[in-house]
């Protein structure tokens, strides 16, 4: 069980941070307990613990896969955090800095959870750490960016909660006992009640896909990343969007040994597609660079799930593009924190010729824009490019150019916002802000190293990385 201690040890730091007296030596607690929760994850990749057949939590092929980067990409955000805090000294931390520890322990137990129920109860308690964060301004804005996110968001968990319902019901219907893990629906799945298992499936899809963001169900995150810190709008992206991406593939298994993929799979090209399509539509008329960056997110989301839908190699790469795509959208989204408070708005209006005062942030943020635009060599390029041709190769060319046209006008749309805040005349205001937030090696820092990783993998995946990607394909698809 010592994989209980991802879960324990943040929360535990999560009561202690609530209970320090200080307020300024109390945003420390994010770099040290996301450092031990880094170091403990290393040590269980190298020595993996057992898994239980019939446990609700374990540290399974799955999770191996993907909570190492959600790990990697809190820390970096918690170095951040450190001199953001100090910038906003007129705001309280306590809240701040214990809900993002208790975030980083629900994601833990969330990418663990081999039950449904568990599953769900770690996705609800992420949902509300977010609240305090997205309202951390108090600004009017950002008050109604929160609750538009906690209402959509609340009517997405309450459907994946009768989802859970409708495939526990599924479950009795075929003469089980109702078991909620995912490997004894898996080992029931050929007497599970077909009609049942799709309406669970359709339940959860738009369950998860709006914690995901995905086209229908995108409505809250414009806003709530629009209004959000800079390193709370990382955190949505890179790591609440990973949690529910692993839901519909855990739930995805489960509908597929019940003879039901090919519906799964259909359900999910379609949804990534209109994502896809739609939020590079929004790219070319937004003129908002953190609003920006949601609907890239909503893209991105929508490249996981059109690769989840073309069999082995379309999910590799998936896990391939989840790896690129947090640590891209965690430079991106801090760089553009900078930028923000230079200038004083996210707007195209406002925020001009920021290279001429915020040069090391501006070159981060052009970095970060040719890392999610998937340029050469940076990850996503490749990452992308593996699931476009294996489109082609999976008798599905209209999804390739589809995917392609999506990607060319959201390149256009990307490039048109970042070029116009980066070039051009300083507003006079952005003088005198960028004077007061001035460009420090403790906020540049950690958009450096993720853009670093990004270009690592574009260059080189290390072969423990590619056997992990490979067992969790193996997981959920066992008889490759």
């Amino acid at each position: 069980m010592r994989e209980l201690f991802l879960v324990l040890i943040p929360l535990a730091g999560a009561c202690f941070a609530a209970l320090w007296p200080s307020e300024r030596t109390r945003p420390w607690f994010l770099p040290i307990i996301s450092a031990i929760h880094t170091l403990l994850m290393s040590w269980l990749l190298i020595n993996p613990p057992e898994v239980l057949f019939h446990s609700w939590m374990g540290f399974d092929p799955l999770a191996r896969a993907i909570l190492p980067v959600i790990s990697l990409l809190f820390l970096v955000c918690s170095i951040y955090g450190i001199p953001y805090l100090k910038i906003h000294k007129e705001r309280k931390n306590r809240v701040f800095v214990s809900v993002i520890l208790a975030s980083l322990g629900l994601i833990s137990a969330a990418h663990m959870s081999r039950h449904l129920g568990l599953l769900w109860i770690a996705t609800e308690g992420l949902t509300l750490c977010f609240v305090p964060l997205i309202h951390f301004s108090s600004k009017p804005r950002a008050i109604e960016a929160t609750w538009k996110y906690l209402l959509v968001s609340a009517t997405g968990i309450a459907l994946s909660l009768l989802g859970s319902f409708c495939l526990g019901y599924a479950s009795l219907h075929g003469g089980g006992q109702g078991d909620l893990t995912f490997t004894a629906l898996i080992a029931q799945a050929s007497s599970l009640s077909r009609p049942w298992v799709l309406i669970a499936w359709v339940l959860i899809l738009v369950g998860y896909g709006t914690k995901m963001g995905l086209v229908p169900m995108h409505a809250w995150k414009p806003d709530a990343y629009g209004e959000a810190p800079s390193m709370a709008g990382a955190l949505l992206a890179g790591g609440v969007s990973s949690v529910a991406f692993l839901a519909l593939l855990r739930v995805r298994s489960v509908v597929a040994a019940a003879g039901a993929g090919v519906i799964a799979d259909r359900t999910l090209l379609f949804l990534g597609l209109l994502s896809m399509v739609l939020a590079a539509f929004f790219l070319l008329s937004t003129n908002n660079f953190k609003r920006m960056l949601a609907y890239s997110s909503i893209e991105q989301m929508g490249i996981l799930c059109i690769g989840a839908s073309l069999g082995a190699v379309g999910l590799w790469a998936a896990f391939f593009h989840l790896w690129n795509n947090c640590m891209a959208k965690g430079a991106i989204f801090l760089s553009a924190g900078n930028l923000q408070r230079g200038a004083g708005s996210c707007t195209t209006a406002d925020a001009k010729g920021l290279f001429l005062i915020m040069p090391h942030s501006s070159l981060l943020f052009m970095a970060g824009l040719f890392a999610i635009t998937a340029c050469p060599p940076f990850g996503l390029f490749f990452s992308e490019l593996m699931i476009i041709k294996n489109a082609f190769f999976s008798g599905y060319p209209w999804v390739a150019v589809l995917f392609l046209f999506a990607l060319m006008l959201a390149f256009f749309g990307l490039t048109r916002i970042v070029f116009s805040v980066v070039y051009g005349r300083p507003k006079t205001n952005s003088k005198q802000l960028s004077t007061k937030y001035c460009e420090k090696p403790a906020t540049l820092l950690p958009s450096l190293i993720l853009i670093g990783a990004v270009l690592f993998l574009g260059l080189c995946i290390p072969n423990p990385l590619r056997q992990i990607w490979s067992d969790a394909v193996q997981q959920l698809i066992p008889n490759l």
